[in-house]
C-alpha cells in the first residue's frame, strides 16, 4: 500500500521535536514505498522466469520431436507443434502481463527511492550538525525553514518517481494491447486491400478510364446493306 500517513499534528512551541516527527513520519514512508516495490518485484520475477524457462523448453522440445520421428521414433513428431505453441504462449504472458519489464521497473524505484533517502540522511545529519554547533548564518526560524523544505522537496521527489513508473506501467500497457490490436487489423486490412485492387483492376480492364475533358469514342457501326437483286 503506497498511501501516506495523516500529517502529524502537535505543538510547535516545540519545533525541534516536530520536526524530528516529521522526519521520522517521511523516512518510514520512504521505506514503505522501497519494501512495497521489493515485495512487487518478487512475484513478478519468479513468474517472469518460470514462464520463460517453460518457453525455452517448449521450444527446445518442439524442435527435437520432429528430429527424433526422422531417425525412428515413431509418433513423436505431432506433439512438436503443442509444445511450440505452449512456448509462444509463455512468451505471449509475459509480455502481455508485463512481468519482466514491472519487475524490472520495481528495482529501479525501489532503487532510485532509496538513493534520495540516503541524500536526505546526510543532508539532515548536516542540519543537525549545523544545529548543533550554532547557528552561523540566520535565525532559528530560517533552520526550521530550511529542514521543513528539505522533507517537502524530499516527499516530491518520491512521489514523482512513483509517478514516473505508474505513467511507464500505463503506457506500456496501452502500447502492447495496441500492438495487438494493430497487427490484427493489418492482417484484416490487407486481405480487404487485395480484394479491392483486385475489382479495381477487372473494372479497369472492362471499362478503360477516360482523360478529362474528352468525350468518349464509341465503337463504329457499318451501314445497312441494301436488299441484293
Amino acid at each position: 500500500d503506497l498511501t501516506s500517513d495523516p500529517f502529524p499534528h502537535g505543538d510547535w512551541g516545540e519545533p525541534a521535536a516536530r520536526l524530528d516527527e516529521l522526519y521520522r513520519r517521511v523516512e518510514a514512508e520512504a521505506l514503505r514505498t522501497v519494501e512495497w516495490y521489493l515485495t512487487d518485484r518478487r512475484w513478478k520475477r519468479g513468474t517472469a522466469r518460470a514462464l520463460r524457462l517453460g518457453s525455452v523448453l517448449g521450444a527446445a522440445a518442439g524442435l527435437a520431436l520432429p528430429l527424433l520421428e526422422a531417425v525412428g521414433v515413431a509418433g513423436a513428431g505431432p506433439w512438436g507443434y503443442p509444445l511450440l505453441l505452449g512456448a509462444v504462449a509463455c512468451l505471449a504472458c509475459d509480455r502481455w502481463f508485463g512481468l519482466t519489464s514491472g519487475w524490472m521497473r520495481d528495482v529501479a524505484t525501489a532503487q532510485a527511492v532509496q538513493r534520495r533517502l540516503e541524500a536526505l540522511r546526510y543532508e539532515w545529519a548536516t542540519e543537525n550538525v549545523r544545529e548543533a554547533l550554532g547557528p552561523t548564518e540566520g535565525t532559528a526560524g530560517e533552520a526550521a525553514e530550511r529542514c521543513l523544505g528539505l522533507l517537502r522537496r524530499f516527499s516530491e521527489d518520491v512521489t514523482e518517481l512513483v509517478r514516473a513508473e505508474t505513467a511507464d506501467w500505463m503506457l506500456e500497457f496501452r502500447g502492447g494491447g495496441s500492438a495487438l490490436l494493430t497487427q490484427a487489423g493489418a492482417v484484416i486490412g490487407g486481405g480487404g486491400r487485395e480484394e479491392g485492387s483486385a475489382a479495381g483492376r477487372v473494372a479497369a480492364g472492362r471499362f478503360p478510364s477516360v482523360p478529362p475533358g474528352a468525350r468518349p469514342s464509341m465503337p463504329r457501326q457499318r451501314p445497312p446493306e441494301g436488299p441484293r437483286l
